[in-house]
């Protein structure tokens, strides 16, 4: 038996990288390294078994994040967000079978969810949430120290959360478009005309020098986020919400997130005097978020049993 054994292997699956780590119980990671993503399922799967593969013999069991609405205890992935082709697929089954190992799967925001309760900013908190920014809003709710999936599968999925009351309602009414940071990204690089419709780098310089062209579009999307943790705090009043997805290194969201939020309750008196302000942060953790927390979710299993 080698020294690896006494470790995990994480696969965190993107859009456009999957990353896989070695791990070990600490939530130490040893080393990362990443494939593109495929673009149909048969490439999948061979890209998959090919990353097992570096890990067979080595590992004493697999955890992977993935996107979609993830039925946990049977390990299927339903819709796949980004990745369709991901749809019905028995992602657990597949891998025990091949690894002859246990597997557990976890959806990526609420993996970022477990990360912060293990490692992060919900370590000490009893009622807290993350909220990642991306092509929409994931996250996961932790209530009473415990990571809150709901009867299917699909609590903490912000991104279907009316914003509008408009008729008819339709996708541009909901929460993970209005706040969708590739979409504040898109629009900001527009009036900028960039060349990159993506160049998020390009975008927040030009936010730090409070360029008037873009910053109340800025204003506008952290507006929007902050509805959303409104809404989420007037059902679950959790102490503190940390803010991940690529987005939340630039320390300038945070902040501008939080003037929004101290605007919209000093513009509506009954909000400050009746609810409890929510604590917002930064996630500590970002590119290891879904490496961590799909370690966690599959430690808890684990040592469950």
């Amino acid at each position: 038996m080698t020294e690896l054994t006494t470790h995990f292997l994480s696969i965190d699956i993107g859009g456009t990288y999957i990353k896989h780590a070695l791990i070990n119980r600490s939530g130490q990671i040893i080393f990362v390294k990443k494939e593109e993503t495929p673009k149909t399922i048969e490439e999948f799967k061979t890209c998959l078994t090919g990353i097992l593969d570096q890990y067979k013999g080595q590992v004493k069991a697999v955890a992977v994040s993935c996107p979609g609405k993830i039925d946990s205890k049977e390990g299927i992935v339903y819709y796949g967000g980004s990745l369709s082709y991901l749809h019905q697929f028995h992602l657990k089954g597949f891998i025990e079978s091949y690894m002859n190992l246990r597997c557990a799967i976890m959806n990526d925001g609420k993996s970022a969810a477990l990360a912060e309760l293990w490692l992060g900013q919900l370590k000490d908190i009893e009622n807290g949430g993350v909220m990642t920014l991306g092509t929409g809003i994931g996250g996961g709710l932790v209530l009473h120290k415990t990571l809150h999936s709901g009867s299917h599968f699909q609590a903490g999925e912000l991104s279907f959360m009316l914003l509008s009351t408009d008729v008819p309602i339709g996708l541009g009414t909901v929460a993970g478009a209005k706040g969708s940071a590739v979409n504040f990204i898109r629009q900001a690089a527009s009036v900028l005309k960039l060349e990159d419709p993506l160049n998020g780098k390009k975008v927040f310089e030009e936010l730090e020098k409070k360029n008037e062209l873009i910053y109340p579009l800025f204003e506008e999307f952290c507006r929007n986020v902050v509805i959303v943790i409104m809404n989420v705090q007037s059902v679950v009043d959790l102490q503190r919400i940390a803010i991940g997805g690529g987005i939340s290194a630039q320390s300038i969201l945070v902040e501008e997130i939080k003037r929004q939020y101290q605007q919209l309750l000093a513009s509506v008196p009954l909000l400050e005097t009746m609810l409890t302000p929510v604590e917002i942060v930064p996630c500590h953790f970002r590119n290891e978020a879904g490496l961590l927390g799909a370690l966690y979710h599959l430690l808890e299993e684990l040592e469950g049993n």
